[in-house]
C-alpha cells in the first residue's frame, strides 16, 4: 500500500508540473516534471511487483527511472531555476564530490573493471565541474546548460546499459527481510553511473531549495561574503571557500526573522514551499543511502514522505489556486488551497 500511495502522489506531482509547464513554458518546470514522472514510474514498478511479483523487466524499469533518472532530473530543474545566480559554484562542487564518491563506491565492488570505470566517470564529472565553475565565474547562465547537458548525456548512456545488462537468475534482487529492491545484480558500469546523477542531483535539489528559501526570507547576515567576480583572485577564492559556512550560519540566524514574518503573515510563500521541497529531497536520499548500505527498513516510507513533501511544497508555491487547471483533481485542489489560505 505504501508503494501505491507513493505512485499516486508522485503521479499527481508530475501532472501538476506538466500542467504548469503548459501554461508558463519554463524549462525548469519541464525538467522537474520529467523527474517526477520517473519517480512515479519507479514507484509504480514497485507497486506492480508487490501485487504480481518482481520480474526482470520491472526490475530494469525500476532501476532506470528510480535509481538513475529521478534525482538527476529533479536536480536539473533546480539548476535551471537558479541559472542566473552564482549557484553554479556550489553545483560544480556537488559534481566534484559525486565523482569522488563514485571512486569510493568502486573500491567496495569486487570487480576488476570497477576501478577504471569509476575513474572514467569521475574524470567526466570533474571536467564538467571545471566548465561549470568557469562559466559561473564569467556570470554566464550557460553554466546551467552545461550541467543539464551532462545530465542528458548520463541519462542517454544509461538506457542501453540498463536494457542490455546481464542479470543472473532470477533477474532481480530484493532484500529478503523487507522486500525492497536492491542493485546487487547490476554490473559496475551501471552501479557506478548512478552516484553521478544521484549525489549531484539530490544535493542540487536539497541545497537549491534551501538557497531559494534563504533568498526570499528576511535575512540577518552574521557572516558576510561576496561572489563578485571583479574582486581580486585570492579574495574570490577565500569568499568561495567560506560561502557554504557563511550561508549556513546566516540561514539559521535568519530563521527567527522568518518565523516572525510567518506569524505576521508577511513571509514570502516561496520560503515554506522551498523548505518543504528540501525536506522532500532529503528523506528519499537518506533512505536510498541506507538502502545501499544494507538497511532497507525505511526505504518505502522515505519514498512516500518524500513524494508527499514535494507535492506539498509545490502546492504551497502556487500563487493563485486558479493556476491549477487539471481535470478531475483540479477543482478539489483549488478548493483546499482557498480554504487553507482563507
Amino acid at each position: 500500500m505504501i508503494a501505491v500511495a507513493t505512485t499516486l502522489l508522485a503521479a499527481l506531482f508530475a501532472a501538476l508540473l506538466f500542467d504548469q509547464y503548459a501554461a508558463r513554458r519554463a524549462p525548469y518546470q519541464l525538467a522537474w516534471a520529467f523527474g517526477a514522472t520517473a519517480f512515479a514510474v519507479a514507484a509504480g514498478a514497485e507497486s506492480a511487483a508487490q501485487l504480481a511479483g518482481w520480474s526482470e523487466p520491472l526490475y530494469r524499469v525500476w532501476y532506470l527511472t528510480g535509481a538513475v533518472w529521478t534525482a538527476g532530473w529533479l536536480g536539473a530543474g533546480t539548476i535551471l531555476l537558479l541559472a542566473k545566480t552564482r549557484f553554479g559554484y556550489w553545483y560544480a562542487l556537488c559534481l566534484a564530490l559525486a565523482g569522488l564518491f563514485t571512486i569510493l563506491v568502486a573500491r567496495r565492488l569486487e570487480d576488476a573493471g570497477a576501478g577504471p570505470t569509476a575513474l572514467g566517470y569521475a574524470l567526466a564529472a570533474w571536467a564538467t565541474a571545471v566548465v561549470i565553475a568557469w562559466l559561473t565565474y564569467l556570470a554566464s547562465p550557460r553554466w546551467s546548460g552545461a550541467a543539464v547537458l551532462f545530465t542528458v548525456a548520463l541519462s542517454v548512456v544509461a538506457l542501453p546499459l540498463v536494457a542490455t545488462a546481464p542479470l543472473p537468475a532470477p533477474g532481480w534482487a530484493v532484500d529478503p527481510a523487507t522486500g525492497a529492491p536492491v542493485a546487487l545484480l547490476l554490473p559496475p558500469s551501471l552501479r557506478l553511473l548512478t552516484p553521478l546523477l544521484n549525489v549531484s542531483g539530490a544535493l542540487a535539489l536539497l541545497t537549491g531549495a534551501l538557497f531559494s528559501a534563504y533568498v526570499f526570507m528576511p535575512k540577518r547576515r552574521t557572516l558576510p561574503y561576496s561572489s563578485d567576480p571583479n574582486q581580486r583572485g585570492d579574495e574570490l577564492l577565500f569568499n568561495l571557500a567560506i560561502a557554504p559556512v557563511a550561508l549556513t550560519v546566516n540561514f539559521f540566524r535568519s530563521l527567527p526573522l522568518a518565523m516572525r514574518a510567518w506569524r505576521e503573515g508577511t513571509l514570502n510563500r516561496r520560503v515554506p514551499a522551498t523548505i518543504l521541497i528540501a525536506l522532500g529531497a532529503f528523506l528519499p536520499s537518506l533512505t536510498d543511502t541506507l538502502n545501499r548500505g544494507g538497511s532497507t527498513e525505511a526505504y518505502a516510507l522515505g519514498k512516500l514522505l518524500g513524494a508527499a513533501l514535494l507535492l506539498l511544497g509545490f502546492l504551497a508555491s502556487v500563487e493563485e489556486p486558479n493556476e491549477i487547471g487539471l481535470p478531475l483533481v483540479g477543482a478539489p485542489l483549488r478548493a483546499v488551497l482557498r480554504r487553507i489560505r482563507g
